[in-house]
């Protein structure tokens, strides 16, 4: 299932058009570098490609998916240090770029000779945009992004590739020297090692992804379960995710992880009896359960329902257990603004700001949304 041969590769290429998101989650589950690679070559083939058949491959490897990686972290979605996350991430991001290459390019390749030459803009301007939908599925299922800051990624992933464009005389020489036999076995007799660590970050994931699936076999392991809706959390596929959290409650009803995810989901959906439900399993097991986060949940959940009384409290409470919680600080400030304690609202407000001024820069992107609300609170 893991080491998908030709045809699940082909099929995963396919789900392109019709499940973009789907398929970006099983390329990452199940797809295969190699086979990824050798379709963009393919692809470049094509006697209407006006560059060596290499060279796209090359910068894919070379500038785009590095440059989306530095991009990743200076704006705070990607966390970890340079080696971290290029051994991380850089190997399934290449995987799934080279897979939306391809897809937004066959179509093009496979109707160019049938169009009016007229219609060749219009060919590259679809296949561009279609890429860059593509990428944006990319982005959100390898780093777990908000849908903004992908968008924000794609669109500024022009910025590598205009670099690269000025210096393409030296560039191009360079990436050709590199694609040249001699230097491939050279670097296939002295770098094997080296060559063959990229796709560890790929398989790392899928290696997971095997035990966990393997484990949720099991009809009594509700935490593999648990542990597989997480993944599609982070990948933003909710139904997914839901489905995971309840086959967990199907197994063990008091499972404290799933009450509490569910009821988050719950919440965010407008579900607030449903979500209230779930968090109240939770508070009967374990009140500082995941960091005491489930105070600050129901309070917002509290907020949501106008019971900002009930909201004060439980957010007073998370405050002396998280006193710098941007988030925390926000709902709090919500729930003394809605009982008409402006003053100590305002001061709920100035210090979630502050907070999120001292947040690490690698989780501001984070904090982004409850700062800007309580600046606008504040104006």
């Amino acid at each position: 299932m893991y080491h998908c041969g030709l045809t699940e590769n082909l099929q995963l290429l396919i789900r392109l058009y019709t499940s973009p998101a789907a398929a970006m989650s099983d390329i990452l589950d199940r797809g295969s570098l190699l086979f990824a690679s050798v379709l963009v070559l393919v692809v470049s083939l094509h006697p209407a490609m006006p560059v060596s058949f290499y060279l796209p491959l090359l910068v894919l490897a070379a500038i785009y998916v590095p440059g989306l990686l530095l991009l990743g972290m200076i704006s705070g979605n990607v966390q970890g240090s340079m080696s971290m996350v290029f051994s991380r991430d850089y190997s399934p991001l290449l995987t799934c770029t080279a897979m939306a290459y391809a897809a937004a390019n066959l179509p093009m390749l496979l109707v160019m000779r049938a169009l009016p030459v007229s219609f060749l803009l219009y060919l590259v301007v679809v296949g561009l945009l279609f890429f860059a939908m593509l990428m944006f599925f990319a982005l959100r299922t390898v780093f777990g992004t908000t849908d903004t800051a992908a968008i924000v990624m794609v669109a500024l992933s022009w910025i590598p590739l205009v670099g690269a464009a000025s210096l393409w005389g030296p560039l191009r020489m360079l990436l050709g020297w590199i694609a040249s036999p001699f230097f491939l076995l050279w670097a296939y007799y002295y770098l094997g090692r080296d060559f063959s660590s990229i796709g560890d970050g790929l398989r790392a994931r899928q290696n997971l992804r095997r035990m966990l699936d393997a484990a949720a076999m099991n009809p009594h392991d509700a935490d593999a379960q648990v542990q597989l809706g997480n993944i599609y959390l982070q990948r933003r596929q909710v139904s997914e995710a839901v489905k995971r959290f309840q086959n967990a409650l199907a197994i063990r009803g008091d499972e404290i992880d799933a009450h509490f995810q569910l009821g988050r989901l719950d919440r965010k959906a407008g579900r607030l009896k449903e979500a209230l439900a779930h968090f109240q399993v939770v508070m009967q097991q374990d009140q500082k359960h995941s960091q005491s986060e489930i105070l600050r949940e129901l309070g917002a959940l509290y907020n949501e329902a106008k019971q900002f009384a009930d909201a004060r409290t439980m957010l007073e409470a998370y405050k002396e257990r998280r006193p710098y919680d941007p988030e925390g600080l926000y709902h709090l400030g919500v729930a003394l603004e809605s009982l008409g304690d402006k003053d100590t609202a305002r001061q709920a407000y100035e210090q979630c700001l502050e907070a999120a001024q001292a947040t690490p820069r690698y989780r501001r992107h984070e904090t982004a949304e409850w700062s800007r609300l309580a600046q606008k609170r504040l104006g």
